[in-house]
């Protein structure tokens, strides 16, 4: 009777413990993929619009009063979503700090010259979910995911300046909320998913609900891990013979400390760096320089009065 007890109770405790795991296994699954089943395969956009371009947030989640709340990292180590109502009282108002203690999940640095745009050509990112520009966090692991060059400036920059305009300019607020989409336990994300939704005007200026790729041009990435290599038609990129490829720690997005000279990618007596894309010009130093692709750089030696005149205005980064 003991006997026959004690085997109901362990097939009673292996019944229960299976169920814990496959309920685990099913949460590891799930977490971040809400959208992944919309998301179209990669086709050279760096990013593209699901849900009819339209943001998910609830009449209960929309609010007036400024917050940031960042998600616990998953039982991977994995970041989860982000959430804020981005207004201007979250916005940095001290200069941005070294992120490079924080190693997020399938952090595998390499560089890839002529084949990255950025000096130097590192693969990787410390991506912010909620750019730094918007809530001024630094060295935070629930906000950093590791992120290709291509996905950071290519695609989630672009959304954040918008949001960031808008708000310096207005004084109103915008939901934003990010979140990675990991495939199984993958520890490298696919790619973000960004969602914005200005409150006062109800959406009349900023709404949006986007997915970026995490993909880079001329590179094959292994998401389970995030181990990479020059892809086979990465000639049609760069030249392969330039191709070095070596290990780092770089690639954390912080502030530079130099400029002008002491910066080899700067040429001496540069006064600031101009985006021609945007018309929008910043002190060497500031980090939207090392944001900018090279092709859109132009090095002035030309004062801020004479840059105004030209119709070029000041960053609202680094206020030049």
């Amino acid at each position: 009777m003991l006997k026959s007890k004690a085997s109901f109770a362990n097939r009673i405790f292996a019944l229960v413990l299976a169920l814990t795991l496959g309920m685990a296994s099913f949460l590891l699954w799930s977490v971040g993929t809400h959208a992944e089943d919309d998301v179209p395969a990669y086709s050279g956009s760096p990013s593209v619009a699901l849900n009819n371009n339209v943001p998910g947030f609830t009449d209960k989640e929309i609010t007036t009063s400024s917050f940031e709340k960042y998600g616990e990292l998953d039982q991977l180590g994995r970041c989860t979503a982000a959430t804020a109502c981005i207004g201007q009282e979250l916005m940095p108002t001290e200069e941005r700090q070294s992120i490079v203690a924080v190693k997020p999940t399938g952090w595998k640095q390499n560089k890839y010259p002529g084949v990255v745009d950025s000096k130097p050509p590192y693969l990787f990112n410390r991506c912010h979910l909620i750019g730094f520009q918007l809530t001024g966090e630094n060295a935070n692991e629930k906000n950093l995911i590791t992120g290709t060059r291509y996905m950071n400036v290519e695609g989630m920059l672009p959304y954040e300046n918008e949001v960031a305009d808008y708000v310096s300019s207005t004084g109103n607020h915008v939901m934003y909320r990010v979140t990675p989409i990991f495939t199984g336990n993958n520890l490298l994300c696919d790619g973000v998913q960004i969602e914005a939704y200005s409150v006062e005007d109800k959406g009349k200026e900023i709404s949006f609900n986007v997915f970026c790729y995490n993909v880079q041009p001329g590179i094959e990435i292994n998401y389970a891990d995030g181990s990479n290599e020059l892809a086979p038609d990465a000639g049609k990129i760069a030249d392969s013979n330039s191709f070095i490829i070596t290990g780092g720690d770089s690639g954390n997005g912080s502030v530079r400390s130099s400029a002008g000279s002491d910066d080899p990618g700067i040429p001496a007596g540069t006064t600031y760096v101009v985006n021609k894309n945007s018309g929008k010009f910043h002190y060497p130093s500031c980090d939207s320089v090392n944001d900018m692709k090279e092709k859109n750089k132009e090095y002035s030696t030309k004062t801020r009065d004479e840059l105004i005149s030209e119709g070029k205005t000041p960053c609202k980064r680094c206020n030049p």
